[in-house]
């Protein structure tokens, strides 16, 4: 299984881009559910919504459609993951509005963060109160790039974020029977060369390949990147097939 998508989808210089000029924003997530087959909220990690908006999402969206969720700044940045029970709670319990087309939940930690297990360990056990559940951890400080974390991350079932970017450390490991890859930026500027996606392109084949599950979002939404690279991503990958 192959889902692309963006981080967002709420973008005001989408406008007259992507979505039509004057389209009204409550008709934008079904315009955008139209185009993509999952999308990953984003602003989350800035405000966690109430459970009503998820299910509102839940019923704007198509069949089979998936968001994954990232998870609130509070825990992973303020919190650093200590006292993780009660904001780990909240979140499950607002997200799960989604029900069937909740995705996986990520969580990103700060580039000032360095390794600390003593942290990680009991958020990992933390997270096996909800065994249906997939998450996905994305350190950003080259110090959690270690075998002990990814095993840690396999026993816990816990896939390895793998970030693209020049500024964000990046080890290409699978700790999961999936995978979760946010494409920031490219080598050069926001948007990625055809010689950066066709790359990735065929990593993400060696995974299919592999009977991988490959969520890839988007995140480099200044002047529409992430758009037109996601589609351009998905029409190689699909031609690679084909040959």
């Amino acid at each position: 299984m192959l889902l692309i998508g963006t981080s967002g989808w709420v973008y005001k210089h989408w406008m007259g881009l992507f979505y039509p000029a004057q389209m009204p924003g409550e008709q934008q997530l079904p315009f955008y559910a139209e185009q993509f087959p999952s999308v990953e909220v984003n602003f989350s990690f800035y405000r966690l919504p109430e459970r009503s908006v998820f299910e509102h999402w839940r019923a704007q969206t198509p069949d089979k459609f998936l968001f994954a969720v990232k998870g609130s700044r509070y825990l992973t940045h303020m919190k650093r993951l200590k006292d993780p029970e009660e904001p780990l709670e909240r979140l499950m319990e607002r997200a799960s509005g989604l029900q069937e087309k909740l995705g996986p939940i990520l969580f990103q930690f700060p580039h000032t963060w360095h390794l600390n297990l003593d942290r990680l360990q009991p958020f990992l056990d933390l997270l096996q109160n909800y065994p249906q559940q997939q998450y996905t951890l994305e350190f950003r400080h080259t110090s959690w790039l270690i075998p002990e974390v990814y095993q840690r991350l396999e026993k816990s079932r816990v896939a390895l974020c793998l970030p693209v970017s020049p500024t964000v450390p990046l080890d290409i490991c699978l700790t999961a029977p999936w995978t979760y890859i946010r494409m920031h930026s490219g080598q050069e500027g926001t948007g990625y060369s055809d010689a950066e996606l066709l790359t990735w392109a065929a990593q993400i084949r060696s995974f299919l390949a592999q009977d991988i599950n490959v969520y890839v979002y988007f995140n480099n939404d200044p002047e529409g990147h992430a758009i037109r690279d996601a589609q351009r991503l998905k029409t190689l990958i699909d031609s690679d097939a084909k040959q």
